[in-house]
């Protein structure tokens, strides 16, 4: 096949294409996340000026090579939906990019689409056809195919017209501001070090467990990410929900009760029974802070008032929906009472809306925010 990107596998030959800095970048990366907590960066692929740099992040030195131009604020890197990107990036060159520009989030900042897929935004904006063959490739195996090479390329290859195409929505619109916080915001969660503090909310079989079972189950699943990431394993692996939900409902009162339960389930941790005991009968410092489980009737309608005032705010902005509140936003600023798990541009928005449904919230309000 004839190839339209070049193959990148020595530091020099990367960096010779960055001896003039470009304004702008399109960067995507493959990696693989199947059997670890960290993504292994296996392809970095670069748009820079007129060429598609493919980048093996497994030859020694590209990745301290990427790091440079990574944190070189002065190129702006396009990129979309890149919170994985970043991640990995971080993990392999300890660089997270500056200058994001996502073109996921301008879409659904821009009134276009919300969490659109690239294929999904390339088609719907450029009127171009990509394939998807190659989603759930093995990237970290040499040679790559054919088909790996042009998947990849194509990943970066329409970033450019996507990103004048968007700029300038946004610009007209006044929400580039917007852009950037939400850019700034991924960035620092990929930056950050802090696990999911309450880990327990989202699984269904907590809502039918008593209040000492839901701080079992708390602590459970804070020591099965913290050693999950620790050891670099997916965390499912370590210690699935229902196994952990299981136990936190049984409250072993041993550690032979505990092996019996382990003993039941074929993938269950019995190599770390000592450490799972430890960490079920240890109190959490903060676990007396854990907000309520949500059950599908507990405040149902509450959360539909508030559902119903973002809808008709971002009807009122022509954004999509979802893109100013989701339901889970909702639910935990109905419960904590505190505006700031709502994000800055997005809590000046909603505060004139919202605080009339929620008179008891004052946390977190932006300057010279009301709830009156």
């Amino acid at each position: 096949m004839d190839q339209d990107f070049t193959w990148i596998a020595e530091p020099a030959a990367l960096l010779a294409r960055f001896e003039t800095r470009p304004a702008r970048i399109g960067l995507d990366t493959e990696f693989i996340r199947e059997r670890t907590w960290w993504p292994q960066l296996a392809l970095v692929q670069i748009a820079v000026h007129d060429e598609i740099l493919l980048v093996d992040t497994l030859a020694p030195g590209t990745c301290e090579a990427l790091r440079p131009i990574l944190l070189d604020p002065a190129i702006t890197k396009v990129m979309h939906s890149a919170s994985e990107d970043l991640i990995a990036f971080r993990r392999a060159c300890d660089a997270v990019p500056e200058g994001l520009f996502d073109t996921q989030v301008a879409a659904a900042i821009g009134g276009v689409a919300a969490g659109a897929g690239y294929q999904k935004l390339v088609a719907e904006i450029l009127g171009v056809t990509l394939s998807k063959g190659e989603t759930r490739s093995e990237w970290l195996r040499r040679p790559l195919s054919d088909a790996q090479l042009a998947y990849a390329a194509d990943d970066v290859r329409h970033l450019f017209a996507l990103h004048d195409h968007l700029r300038e929505r946004l610009e007209a619109l006044g929400r580039m501001d917007w852009l950037k916080e939400d850019c700034a915001r991924m960035r620092d969660t990929a930056c950050s070090d802090a696990l999911e503090r309450w880990p327990h909310l989202p699984i269904r079989a907590a809502q039918y467990l008593d209040g000492d079972g839901q701080r079992r189950l708390l602590r459970l699943l804070r020591w099965r990410d913290a050693w999950a990431r620790e050891h670099d394993r997916p965390r499912t692996w370590v210690l699935d929900n229902d196994l952990a939900a299981g136990i936190a409902r049984a409250n072993p009162a041993d550690t032979g009760a505990l092996k019996q339960l382990l003993d039941a389930h074929p993938k269950a941790p019995r190599k770390l029974g000592a450490e799972l005991w430890t960490a079920l009968g240890t109190p959490l410092a903060d676990e007396a802070d854990a907000p309520p489980i949500r059950t599908e009737e507990r405040d149902k309608a509450a959360v539909r008032r508030l559902q119903d005032a973002v809808a008709a705010r971002s009807a009122e902005l022509g954004l999509p929906d979802g893109v100013l509140a989701s339901r889970r936003r909702l639910e935990s600023l109905l419960d904590d009472g505190d505006w700031s798990v709502l994000g800055g541009w997005r809590r000046e928005l909603l505060v004139p809306t919202l605080a009339p449904l929620l008179p008891g919230a004052t946390q977190g309000l932006p300057s010279g925010g009301s709830t009156v």
